[in-house]
């Protein structure tokens, strides 16, 4: 741990005069979240909806920092199509990349249990799903030239033809010289076996200047690579093919952020009174990320994930609760003016 700080612009530089700050490639689903929360999922009468998917969520996320969004995937023929793009237009993400399905394919529906604060399950429908059908064909040159920046969803490697337009989209970000984000985000749904997780992620990582997960997304990544399975291996190994930064997660305990230049950084949660134990992680990409792409000092990077990732286990829905700077700086004030100084800091 490095006792003082570093500015990421330091570590990583975006290109200049380009449209969108980044095009995020993943899928876009609809959350119902129990407004009777605290029972199961078959005591559970009423739900709210919410534009769900972590790549969503992140874009959402980015967009009300005040980031510009370009935005692959693709959506059902039907309202709740209407309703994701609708919701993306008036965040003010793009959608003239989001393609419409032909065959009937829907959108993937989460149904959220919410038991306690520390106990939380979800339920996905997601057959025929929309986001996995994303073509090849979609994917647009000019589209990623005129982004910083292009973040990739892991879950979008699960099926074809969204992994083929994820690995083309990869490829033209490095045509272009157009930095890659990969966000991990591993779901059981869709996946066949873990050889072939680890197949897929790993030609992703490969290419990747940023990498962001768990440590179990790390370890289902590298499963082939015969590493030790610590998180210094991971980001060593990681900085010898192309990445500048490797963030690993380790939920409670915090997270740390190495960079290529030798150094790590760590933070640890705000103390907060969760609701739910999900969506903090794209609360966290989008808090890190938007700090990451203005060039911040790594460590305030770090405290604007870990804030909005409290902020968010702390809110009933993901997407409609992402909040404005102001409200994370607010809410960082008033922590650290209850809990003392430099609190979420290790």
């Amino acid at each position: 741990m490095s006792s003082e700080s570093v500015l990421t612009k330091d570590i990583i530089q975006f290109p200049e005069n380009r449209k969108y700050d980044m095009t995020l490639l993943g899928r876009i689903a609809i959350d119902f979240n129990p407004v009777d929360y605290f029972q199961t999922l078959a005591q559970s009468t009423t739900f709210k909806k919410y534009v769900g998917g972590s790549p969503a969520n992140t874009a959402v996320g980015l967009s009300r920092l005040g980031k510009k969004c370009g935005f692959f995937s693709a959506v059902s023929k039907d309202r709740f199509g209407e309703y994701v793009t609708e919701y993306f237009k008036n965040e003010g993400i793009d959608t003239t990349h989001i393609m419409t399905c032909k065959h009937g394919e829907s959108l993937g529906l989460t149904f959220t249990e919410i038991l306690s604060k520390d106990e939380s399950s979800i339920l996905m429908y997601r057959n025929q799903i929309a986001d996995l059908s994303l073509e090849p064909q979609i994917i647009d040159e000019d589209y990623i030239k005129d982004s910083k920046s292009l973040l990739i969803s892991g879950t979008a490697l699960a099926a074809s033809p969204s992994r083929e337009a994820a690995l083309k989209a990869a490829a033209l970000a490095q045509k272009t010289k157009t930095p890659i984000i990969f966000d991990i985000d591993y779901r059981a749904y869709n996946w066949q076996s873990s050889d072939e997780i680890a197949v897929y992620y790993g030609l992703i990582a490969n290419v990747a200047d940023i990498i962001m997960g768990s440590r179990e997304e790390f370890d289902l990544t590298e499963k082939l690579l015969g590493l030790s399975g610590t998180d210094k291996s991971s980001a060593d190994y990681w900085f010898n093919q192309r990445a500048k930064i490797v963030v690993i997660k380790h939920g409670k305990k915090g997270s740390t952020a190495y960079l290529n230049n030798g150094e790590d950084y760590s933070i640890k949660p705000f103390p907060i009174k969760a609701l739910k134990s999900f969506g903090g992680g794209d609360g966290y990409a989008a808090g890190f990320l938007n700090g990451v792409l203005n060039g911040w000092d790594i460590i305030d990077c770090l405290e604007m994930g870990s804030a909005e990732a409290a902020m968010l286990v702390a809110s009933h829905g993901c997407s409609d609760f992402m909040p404005h700077e102001q409200e994370v700086k607010d809410f960082i004030k008033k922590e650290k003016s209850q809990y003392g100084d430099m609190v979420a800091r290790v």
